[in-house]
């Protein structure tokens, strides 16, 4: 099973799109708990959507269970717990929330994770991607850039 993520920022539609039409990703689960926001230009759930169809070939999805709670971004990006608290937090939510069970594997098979961070490192999007190649077989991960 081929796992993708890509984030938007610091890409071109050109760019994003491309990187999608190029690795040929049937779907895209947007793993952000905010999908409407202005700041998300193209990236906006409904723009997306179309987008993804009309360029890619390929569905939308938004699943919220792979996403942060609000208290946890908070914690994050405007009270500074820092990314190693942060990625602890996370893993504790998807571990209670069992992700590896609630999502099924198909769904995610040649798909893409989206959040908004322009590098995987300190993202989301990787620990849901990692965590659920831990859990199940067969799983590779390439983030896309």
């Amino acid at each position: 099973m081929k796992l993708y993520t890509i984030g938007f920022t610091k890409k071109s539609a050109q760019k994003f799109f491309g990187l999608l039409r190029e690795a040929k990703v049937t779907s895209l689960v947007d793993v952000r708990l905010n999908n409407v926001s202005q700041l998300s230009g193209f990236a906006k759930r409904d723009d997306l959507r179309y987008f993804l169809g009309e360029i890619c070939g390929a569905q939308y999805s938004h699943r919220t269970e792979l996403a942060p709670t609000q208290e946890m971004l908070d914690a994050y990006k405007k009270r500074g717990i820092g990314w190693a608290a942060y990625e602890e937090n996370f893993l504790e939510l998807m571990e209670v929330r069992q992700i590896e069970k609630s999502v099924p594997r198909e769904v995610l098979d040649n798909t893409v994770l989206l959040c908004s961070e322009n590098d995987a490192l300190h993202c989301h999007r990787r620990l849901v991607a990692e965590y659920l190649a831990q859990h199940w077989d067969d799983v590779t991960i390439e983030h896309l850039a």
